[in-house]
């Protein structure tokens, strides 16, 4: 096993998480290549609101190459909208949609000798589940359906005991996520795209938030409060060279960390 398959008890090794696997047939999205032998594990998207079964299988190879834990990110049916925009699906509908998706990427997994290691909703979905808790239970009730071995991977908030105790009721782990690029509201929610500030395109500023969380210290929130996040894993993104660049940067600080 890679040494990069790291504890996320741990919060010196804070697991870097990254979405991957988002080209659609001749058009390309990110720079997966460049960013994967530096994350932890790859948010492969599902066919639903981007990739293809080839980018699938291309990107699953590539994980398994260089040892990255493999998460299936499923979203709402919206290749238009990037699964970034909210759809009237129904709690079952959801559960089957998330469980299809599952399903087709640990089939490819399963032919390169790999499994799925965790499930990340992605975009409209995830934060749709976040304010609806019938959509989090159809959420969980497709991970567990499938595999209750497989950690649900969700936002941290100043408060998770909600979403703790409706986890504990599907026998579910929950990996809490954080985000290194993106500002948050005083409850630990992401700030809407829509709002200035929103997200952090600095380099400086991206590398010093990744670095806070990692060390357990408290955000500033968009209200100016201090923010504190229980976090198990850090989101990067490799959309660009300079991304990429940053992604360099803070793993190379986070193994720094981890040294005794």
């Amino acid at each position: 096993m890679s040494a990069k398959l790291r504890n996320n008890q741990d919060m010196k090794k804070l697991l870097l998480n990254c979405d991957m696997g988002e080209s659609l047939g001749p058009w390309v999205m990110g720079l997966d290549d460049e960013v994967m032998p530096y994350v932890d594990c790859a948010n492969i998207a599902c066919g639903f609101h981007a990739s293809d079964p080839s980018t699938m299988r291309r990107t699953v190879q590539l994980a398994v190459q260089h040892g990255v834990q493999i998460g299936a990110h499923p979203a709402y049916p919206d290749l238009v909208g990037f699964g970034r925009r909210s759809m009237a699906c129904s709690p079952q509908e959801v559960e089957d949609l998330v469980l299809y998706q599952l399903g087709a990427l640990d089939a490819i997994c399963r032919a390169e000798g790999s499994r799925v290691a965790y499930l990340k909703p992605h975009g409209a979905l995830y934060n749709d589940m976040l304010r609806q808790p019938e959509l989090l239970r159809a959420v969980m009730a497709a991970c567990a359906a499938y595999d209750r071995q497989l950690p649900l991977m969700l936002l941290a908030r100043r408060d998770n005991a909600e979403v703790q105790a409706i986890a504990a009721e599907y026998g579910l782990t929950l990996w809490l996520e954080a985000f290194a690029d993106r500002s948050y509201t005083p409850e630990g929610l992401l700030t809407p795209r829509s709002q200035p500030g929103a997200v952090l395109h600095e380099p400086e500023q991206i590398l010093a938030q990744a670095l806070t969380l990692a060390r357990g210290e408290p955000l500033r929130a968009s209200d100016g409060s201090a923010l504190q996040l229980p976090v198990d894993t850090l989101c990067v993104h490799g959309d660009n060279p300079q991304s990429v660049a940053v992604v360099r940067q803070i793993r190379q600080s986070l193994d720094s960390l981890s040294q005794p």
